[in-house]
């Protein structure tokens, strides 16, 4: 394994669901053609599911985010249709907060063979941050990168702004 994607939260709720917002959906396309050249390269593939239960209006994020969202089980926590058959087989991480401390633990465990890792998905101002502030520390010799037209978010300037943190913390933004 030389380089790893992360594909963040690709599920209908954040796309045209509960959270989902205009534009989301554009970066569907990109997202499936680096998959693919990933896999033509030999690189590996993840991917990241929000997973909360019945109970998520109890839990710290949802007396924040008081908006039920990819609940396990339903529709809105399904990857979209899109993504369902390019990303079938591959390693999955249900994830009940915004980062995966599983992923953040298989890349420190695999991190002298990590080259770089590369991150997209949605929502780039919450999840995506998280997972690549993790990465960043579990594989702290590896390149994090983060493609800006393979994320996006419901708040332009929060979208600008992650952007510009994750540069701070020595993330390749392209």
């Amino acid at each position: 394994m030389c380089k790893v994607l992360v594909v963040v939260d690709m599920q209908k709720d954040f796309i045209d669901g509960a959270l989902g917002f205009e534009g989301a959906d554009k970066i569907i396309p990109g997202i499936i053609a680096r998959i693919k050249e990933y896999e033509s390269e030999g690189d590996e593939v993840v991917y990241t599911l929000d997973t909360h239960q019945e109970n998520y209006m109890d839990t710290q994020e949802g007396k924040n985010l008081p908006v039920p969202h990819c609940i396990k089980g339903s529709d809105g926590w399904g990857l979209c249709d899109e993504l369902k058959p390019v990303l079938a087989g591959m390693k999955a991480y249900e994830k009940p907060c915004f980062g995966s401390m599983e992923l953040a633990k298989y890349l420190e465990e695999n991190s002298k063979e990590i080259k770089s890792i590369e991150i997209c998905g949605l929502v780039s101002n919450i999840c995506v941050l998280s997972n690549a502030v993790l990465a960043k520390a579990a594989a702290p010799e590896a390149e994090i990168i983060v493609d800006s037209k393979l994320t996006a978010s419901f708040d332009p300037k929060l979208h600008q702004a992650t952007l510009d943190v994750l540069k701070g913390i020595q993330v390749n933004v392209l």
